[in-house]
């Protein structure tokens, strides 16, 4: 997807350029961190056992009925960062090692930004974590001029859609083609996957 209509102040871009990030979420704070190429290997892991995971490991939004192999590796992470200089991954570190959660988040626009790759730790699912994951992300965008969060989803995640519409996502009509020759997301089940666009307005 072309990103266009970025810019910002020199100061802004500093700040952003920080490690650490205290993002308040309805008066709780939650600490996250900027990742840096160092986390990949981690980030990688945690989304694969979280989205792929089967028997003990599945969390409650796996994809592994609809999907096999692994989400994403850490050479495909590492594309991306290069390839979207202005997106990243926000972090949540966990004290005994490894990492908690992530969110991709990443503006599209001057006033729009793009919202996807939200992972929990599937032992920690269930919990609100991924509620206050995802406000993290979305006020972090807002606090740089975001009126708007843009993501897709898999169609036939309805329990997940079901998720992002109780927390003011509206499904927007527009599809997008799931790659099915690239064999970097995994070995497709079905031949009916594509992604469903979802957008909430934050003014």
């Amino acid at each position: 997807m072309e990103k266009t209509g970025i810019s910002g102040p020199d100061d802004e871009q500093a700040h952003d350029n920080a490690v650490d990030v205290s993002v308040d979420v309805r008066g709780t704070a939650l600490s996250l961190r900027k990742a840096d190429a160092s986390d990949v290997p981690a980030i990688a892991r945690l989304m694969n056992v979280s989205y792929r995971g089967v028997g003990p490991n599945a969390g409650w939004n796996s994809e592994a009925q609809f999907i096999e192999g692994d989400r994403t590796s850490a050479e495909d992470l590492l594309a991306q960062l290069s390839g979207s200089p202005r997106g990243f991954f926000l972090v949540l570190d966990d004290p005994e090692g490894g990492l908690r959660a992530c969110v991709w988040v990443e503006p599209l626009c001057a006033d729009k930004w793009y919202l996807g790759s939200l992972t929990v730790d599937p032992g920690l699912q269930n919990g609100g974590l991924g509620r206050e994951v995802l406000a993290a992300g979305e006020q972090w965008a807002m606090d740089r001029g975001a009126l708007e969060i843009q993501m897709q989803v898999l169609n036939v995640r309805d329990t997940l859609i079901a998720w992002y519409q109780r927390r003011g996502y509206r499904l927007t009509g527009e599809t997008r083609p799931f790659p099915y020759q690239d064999a970097r997301f995994g070995v497709p089940l079905r031949s009916d996957l594509e992604f469903v666009v979802l957008e909430r307005s934050l003014r």
